[in-house]
C-alpha cells in the first residue's frame, strides 16, 4: 500500500490523540492528588503485536518499560473480547510495585484475535509494604507492597471482584485505590472506542499500514540521526550517593559504541545490585537508553517501537542496572534511572559536545507521608516528586523549579497539599544561586517545608546530596540537595534515603538540586562584552 504523506500526518495525530485523551479520562476521573495534580501516568496504544505505535507525552521511565508489561500481558494468557489485565511486577517489565498498569485488548468485528492493545500505568500513593506509601528503604521487594503478576482485573467486560478485594485488602486507602483503577479502567475503554471509530473511518488494512509506517519512519529518524555521530567508542560513568544502608557510592558506568548508523550502551563494569532499594531492573534501564536517544531527534517523531531498532542495551544480570528478584526496587525507578539517564546523555556529550547539556538535578526528591487525618479518623498516604534544576545549555541557562528527564509531572499545588492533607507548606520557593555557574548557568532548584499537623511517617528517598549535577564544557556543577528536620528550634540535616515519625509541629524542609552549568563563565562575559560593543 502506498503511503501518502498527507494521511500519514493525519494517522500521527490520530493515534497520538488517542493516547492524550486517554491521559485527560485518567486525570479528570482519578481520585488521588498523584493522578488530578501531579499526573502521574501514562497511556499509550500497542499494535497485534504489543510494539507501541504512539504515547501521550507523559512519563518516559513509565513509557519506555511498558512494552515489556504489555508483552507479559500478552505471554501470560490469551485476552478476550472485555477483559483487562493487571500487573506491577517490576520483574515483568514493571518499573516499581506502586506503578499499576492495565492492559486491554481492542477486538474488531467478530475476530478472535486483538487488532490492538491499550495500556496505561499510573503511581498509586499507597500499594502496602512497610510503610505508607509504598516507597520504604527496604531491602527486599516483598517489603515494598503488594505484588501483581499479570491477573485479570476485568474478564467478558466484568470486573473480577475476588481480584479487587485481594488488592483493596492490602493498602491503607482502599478508596483512593478503587477510585484511581476505576479512571485507569476508563482511559482504556476511551482508547478502545477511539481505535474501533478510526478502523471504521479509514478501514483496518489502512490503519494498521499506517501504524506499521509510523514505526517504521521512527526507526529511519533515528538511525539517520545516531548516523550523524561520529563512529567510535564513547565512555562516562557517574555514582549513586547511597543505597540507604551505608553502602557507598554506587557506580553507574556506560559505553556508547557507535557503529553505521546503530548504537550499543554497554553498562559492563557497572556496581553489582545493593542491598537497598536503588537498584534498577532491566526496563529501567533500557527506558533511560531509548529516552536519551530519543532527545536526539529534533524532528517531530511519534516516540514508539521504531525508537528501540537501531539500539542495543547490554545491561549485566546482578548489577545495579539489571538487578534480580528479590531486590528492592522501589528508588531504582525513580533515583537511578535519573543517574542512567545522566551517564548515557554524559557519554554522548563525549562525542557531541556542542549539543549535550550539563546535568539536571538527577534526582526526583520523593517525600511520602501517611498518619490518620483528624479531621476525618481516615488513614490516609501521599506520595509526590518534586522538581529542581535543569541544565544549562548551549545558548540558554537551564530552567529553574522543573522535573526533567525521566520525570514529568507537575509540582503539586500548596493549596492541594494542605486540601488533601493534614499538612501545613511552610515555605514554596525557588533556591536561589543553587544552579552551577557557567556561560550558561544551571537552572535552580526549589525549597518546599512542610509543617506536620499530626502524627506522621515520614519516607525520603532522594540523591545528589552528597553528589553534584556535573557541569559541562568548563561549567561547574549545580549544589546538591539538602533535607533538614527542624524540631524545637533546632535543625537537624538528614540523609538522603530515611524513614521516621513526625509529630504536630516538626518541619520537613527539602532543598532540591540545581542543575550544572554549561561553558565557562568567562566565556559568557566575553559574549556579552562582544555583542555590547556591537
Amino acid at each position: 500500500m502506498k503511503i501518502h504523506p498527507v494521511e500519514f500526518e493525519v494517522f500521527k495525530n490520530l493515534f497520538l490523540s488517542i493516547a492524550e485523551e486517554m491521559g485527560v479520562t485518567l486525570c479528570r476521573t482519578g481520585f488521588s492528588p498523584n493522578i488530578k495534580e501531579r499526573l502521574d501516568y501514562s497511556c499509550a496504544v500497542y499494535d497485534e503485536r504489543g510494539e507501541t505505535i504512539a504515547q501521550g507525552d507523559h512519563m518516559p521511565v513509565h513509557l519506555g518499560a511498558m512494552p515489556l508489561s504489555v508483552r507479559a500481558a500478552i505471554d501470560a494468557f490469551p485476552m478476550e473480547r472485555g477483559d483487562i489485565v493487571m500487573l506491577n511486577d517490576p520483574f515483568h517489565g514493571g518499573t516499581h510495585l506502586p506503578d499499576i498498569t492495565l492492559v486491554s485488548p481492542v477486538f474488531l468485528g467478530r475476530e478472535r484475535v486483538p487488532a490492538f492493545y491499550a495500556a496505561n500505568r499510573a503511581h498509586h500513593s499507597d500499594v502496602g509494604g512497610m510503610s505508607p506509601g509504598s516507597m520504604p528503604v527496604a531491602r527486599e521487594i516483598y517489603q515494598e507492597g503488594l505484588i501483581l503478576p499479570p491477573v485479570r482485573l476485568a474478564r467478558r467486560g466484568q470486573i473480577n471482584r475476588d481480584v479487587l478485594d485481594i488488592v483493596l485488602a492490602n493498602v491503607r486507602t482502599p478508596d483512593e485505590r478503587e477510585g484511581d483503577l476505576s479512571a485507569q479502567i476508563a482511559a482504556n475503554r476511551v482508547a478502545e472506542m477511539r481505535l474501533t471509530d478510526t478502523v471504521a473511518r479509514y478501514g483496518r488494512k489502512r490503519t494498521e499500514a499506517y501504524a506499521r509506517a509510523l514505526q517504521d519512519y521512527t526507526a529511519r529518524v533515528l538511525g539517520a540521526a545516531i548516523g550523524e555521530i561520529p563512529d567510535g567508542q564513547y565512555e562516562f560513568e557517574d555514582a549513586l550517593d547511597d543505597d540507604g544502608f551505608g553502602s557507598g557510592r554506587v557506580r553507574i558506568r556506560a559505553v556508547v559504541t557507535i557503529a553505521g548508523g546503530r548504537a550499543t550502551v554497554d553498562f559492563t563494569g557497572s556496581a553489582p545490585q545493593v542491598e537497598g532499594s536503588v537498584n534498577a531492573n532491566y526496563a529501567m534501564t533500557l527506558s533511560a537508553c531509548l529516552y536519551a536517544f530519543r532527545c536526539l531527534v529534533g524532528d517531530d517523531v511519534l516516540y514508539n517501537a521504531g525508537v528501540a531498532r537501531p539500539l542495543t542495551v547490554i545491561a549485566p544480570e546482578g548489577t545495579i542496572v539489571n538487578a534480580l528478584k528479590p531486590a528492592a526496587v522501589a528508588g531504582g525507578n525513580v533515583e537511578t534511572s535519573q543517574r542512567i539517564t545522566d551517564v548515557v546523555l554524559g557519554a554522548l556529550g563525549r562525542a557531541l559536545p556542542d549539543r549535550m547539556p550539563a546535568a539536571s538535578q538527577g534526582t526526583m526528591n520523593n517525600v511520602t507521608l501517611g498518619g490518620t487525618d483528624p479531621r476525618t479518623g481516615r488513614r490516609f498516604a501521599y506520595y509526590e516528586t518534586m522538581g529542581g534544576g535543569m541544565g544549562g545549555r548551549k545558548g540558554l541557562r537551564g530552567l529553574s523549579g522543573v522535573h526533567t528527564h525521566m520525570s514529568n509531572t507537575r509540582n503539586t499545588p500548596v493549596e492541594a497539599i494542605e486540601h488533601y492533607l493534614p499538612v501545613r507548606v511552610r515555605q514554596y520557593a525557588l533556591r536561589k544561586n543553587s544552579g552551577g555557574a557557567g556561560a550558561f548557568s544551571g537552572g535552580d532548584g526549589l525549597i518546599r517545608e512542610y509543617e506536620i499537623l499530626t502524627d506522621t511517617s515520614v519516607t525520603l528517598l532522594t540523591e545528589r546530596r552528597i553528589g553534584q549535577p556535573y557541569g559541562v564544557q568548563g561549567g561547574l556543577p549545580g549544589a546538591s540537595g539538602k533535607n533538614t528536620l527542624i524540631r524545637d528550634g533546632r535543625e537537624e540535616v538528614l540523609p538522603g534515603k530515611i524513614e521516621m515519625r513526625l509529630r504536630p509541629g516538626d518541619r520537613l524542609r527539602v532543598e532540591t538540586p540545581g542543575g550544572g552549568g554549561y561553558g565557562k563563565l568567562a566565556t559568557r562575559n566575553l559574549q556579552l562584552t562582544t555583542k555590547d560593543d556591537v
